[in-house]
């Protein structure tokens, strides 16, 4: 796959949900090929990966965001599982504390970017201070921030200011060496429907839903609307977002896992070469385990 029009969100462009197909399967003819691809692609990931570890100078920062039950977690699962676990970390983020409420938005996440060489996964992230606040603004209050003792206090400026920096955010880490590929899993209510029901009907799934997952799905157009607003603002040349069609999951999984491959080649990592002195002591080395 190339980086597919119908997937990614250009810079600049006005994101309307509508026009991107969550049921979207690419040039995939059914689950068996795309399945193939991502078995391949895995592979690949694993020698991409260990370059990206040795040579040490650059990180990768995968940002997925999404609707209940839009298949973050079985992709993560499934993508990354070729990847060593010495060289990645995911961080799922949840409510935040009181002490994370007591300082900016941004605070909780920076504490867990990836160090060069690592690959950073954040479930969730710093973009729900854009997303789930502006569909329950009450949570905002929450902050403490100057000025707003009641909803009404709200300046509808503060979205547009939490966008430019997030995107001045996200510039400073790509120029400082992390590339940022940020993931928005677009799953149908429908499809959103059927996966609680089934979560429902199987006493192995009944741990993952909750009657509030019911409850955010009635805000379902409010979610569309910050979400068509936020990713239009932060898709940017140094930290694209990919609409990713997430009806069909194994078209997900192969989609995300295809954008990560590219994403590593990209890098060009390589292992670091070895000259001079360590490369005299490597020789020196040598000859001493010889002699043993």
């Amino acid at each position: 796959m190339k980086h597919d029009p119908k997937i990614l969100l250009k810079p600049g462009r006005k994101l309307q949900l509508k026009d991107f197909d969550s049921g979207y399967t690419g040039t995939f003819k059914d689950k068996a090929g795309a399945k193939e691809k991502l078995a391949k692609d895995i592979e690949r990931m694993t020698g991409l990966q260990a370059r990206l570890y040795a040579e040490n100078r650059h990180a990768v920062l995968l940002i997925f965001q999404a609707m209940d039950a839009a298949g973050k977690d079985s992709t993560i699962k499934h993508v990354m599982s070729g990847i060593n676990p010495q060289g990645c970390q995911v961080v799922s983020f949840k409510q935040p504390s009181t002490l994370e409420l007591n300082h900016d938005f941004l605070w909780r996440t920076v504490q867990h970017l990836p160090q060069r060489g690592m690959i950073g996964i954040f479930n969730r992230s710093y973009y729900e201070e854009v997303l789930v606040t502006r569909v329950h603004p009450e949570l905002v209050l929450k902050q403490n921030l100057p000025g707003m003792h009641n909803v009404e206090d709200i300046p509808k400026s503060l979205w547009e200011t939490r966008f430019s920096h997030i995107n001045h955010f996200e510039k400073m880490l790509a120029e400082s060496g992390t590339r940022i590929v940020k993931f928005f899993l677009h799953v149908s209510k429908h499809e959103q429907k059927k996966r609680f029901l089934e979560r429902i009907e199987n006493p192995e799934k009944n741990w993952k839903i909750a009657m509030a997952d019911v409850e955010e799905r009635a805000c379902w157009s409010a979610y569309q609307n910050a979400y068509e607003n936020a990713l239009t603002k932060t898709s940017t040349d140094l930290a694209p977002w990919y609409i990713i069609p997430a009806d069909n999951k194994w078209f997900m999984r192969a989609a995300v896992g295809d954008i990560l491959v590219k994403t590593l080649k990209e890098l060009k990592s390589e292992y670091p070469s070895v000259a001079g002195a360590k490369a005299a002591d490597l020789a020196r080395i040598k000859r001493i385990l010889m002699k043993e």
